[in-house]
């Protein structure tokens, strides 16, 4: 391998070394810094191929998931946290539902093709075919295929009504596209 090849993969690994590293969490990208024998980026770049190594066998890298820093403090990413709670779409139908009132209606919500996302007004309440009981109003009701395939349209729901609601999904962007010469 040549010698700007070399400086190249060096530069590349480094880079991408720092870049994990600023991302997990700040202590660890120090570590992987200092490991470099640097003191800032541009010499982390500047760092020889034994720094690299050392640099690499030095610093533990955290498992994902995992909380904590390579300088063993206590601190965790947000990005790693799992949301404990029910999803999204359950907690979202389940407070519609419990905002329907004594005088609330039945929708049987289907699209064509079957499984597809629902969000009314802007918020997930689960996947195609869903019966779900709302208070009498108007809502917008999208619906989304796993192809990526929509529809959108208005509901209105009376107070007590009972009834199916269909969608017809549609391609978003073209299956096929062609070039004019």
């Amino acid at each position: 391998m040549r010698a700007s090849h070399k400086l190249v993969v060096l530069t590349s690994v480094l880079s991408a070394l720092f870049l994990y590293a600023t991302l997990a969490n700040s202590a660890f990208g120090q570590a992987v810094v200092e490991a470099a024998g640097a003191t800032s980026v541009s010499g982390s770049v500047a760092a020889s191929g034994s720094s690299v190594g050392k640099a690499i066998g030095m610093v533990k890298f955290p498992s994902v998931g995992a909380t904590g820093t390579a300088a063993g403090g206590a601190t965790s990413s947000p990005h790693l946290i799992a949301s404990s709670g029910p999803p999204p779409e359950e907690s979202n139908r389940k407070t519609l539902e419990a905002q329907a009132g004594k005088d609330a209606g039945k929708v049987l919500l289907r699209a064509t093709p079957v499984q597809a996302q629902i969000w009314v007004d802007g918020k997930i309440v689960g996947k195609t075919p869903l019966l779900l009981v709302l208070a009498p109003g108007k809502y917008q009701v999208e619906m989304r295929s796993a192809r990526g395939e929509t529809g959108k349209r208005s509901l209105d729901l009376l107070p007590r009504e009972t009834r199916e609601f269909a969608v017809k999904l549609e391609q978003l962007y073209p299956g096929r596209v062609t070039a004019m010469r």
